[in-house]
């Protein structure tokens, strides 16, 4: 078995959810000890590995996917079969909340991008506990409207003729609202790979490649290792995704 690392919580190596793992998703951090036991035992620790589909589109979940280590993305099909990628699930993230509002089923599905360690809560449980705690519908509610804005910029994306515009808005949108409007360098961390730009865009992944080339030769981005893209000029990035320059 292997050991557990420093910032693992109790429980992951023994595959059983603990009041103290659910903590460390921040939606649920301020619920008393009492209620993260009652989630806890009620709650199931899954794993996955890379492609492995997380969330079926079409079905009524029974469950609320937390995601505590790896990388998650929401993707669609086009009617002719094309994967178009809508957003990523970062860790401390949740996904396949919507049918906590409506009892509907799975709109897209989600899939991980890397291997991946979930924890899954009954939708009933959580429901019960979203009506009684307004913090926490609260937040369910922002995260649901930020999704949809998200989702609706994001497709819109894919009506852009101009692939380099398409790219580079791309890149906009992923810059940190903190991060926008300066002329000093900014960073966009854990950047989505050019496979997985591709797929957002509906793009070949050697279209995005050449594109990325080409803002890397005017030195309006830059790696910074693979955890990093440093934003060199977002003036100018701003500019391309808006139309108002051509790359």
């Amino acid at each position: 078995m292997p050991q557990r690392r420093r910032n693992q919580p109790p429980g992951i190596e023994h595959n059983v959810v603990t009041p103290e793992l659910l903590s460390t998703f921040p939606i649920l951090k301020p619920l008393s000890h009492e209620i993260l036991s009652q989630l806890a035992t009620l709650s199931t620790l899954r794993k996955f590995a890379r492609r492995g589909i997380v969330l079926n589109a079409g079905v009524e979940e029974e469950a609320v996917c937390f995601l505590f280590e790896g990388r998650l993305q929401g993707v669609d099909f086009t009617i002719d079969g094309r994967e178009v990628g809508l957003y990523f699930v970062e860790p401390g993230d949740f996904c396949g909340d919507l049918g906590l509002f409506d009892h509907g089923t799975q709109p897209e599905y989600v899939i991980a991008l890397t291997s991946a360690v979930t924890v899954f809560i009954p939708m009933d449980s959580l429901r019960e506990v979203m009506l009684k705690q307004p913090e926490i519908f609260k937040v369910l509610g922002q995260r649901l409207a930020s999704r949809l804005r998200q989702m609706t910029r994001q497709r819109s994306l894919l009506g852009l003729p101009n692939i380099s515009q398409r790219v580079c808005c791309q890149l906009w949108m992923l810059l940190e609202a903190g991060e926008k409007g300066g002329r000093s360098a900014s960073k966009i961390n854990n950047p989505p790979t050019h496979m997985e730009i591709a797929i957002m865009l509906n793009l070949s992944r050697e279209t995005v490649t050449r594109v990325f080339q080409t803002l890397q030769a005017r030195q309006i981005v830059k790696r910074d290792g693979p955890a990093c893209l440093l934003i060199n000029d977002p003036d100018t990035l701003k500019a391309l995704a808006e139309g108002a320059q051509e790359l």
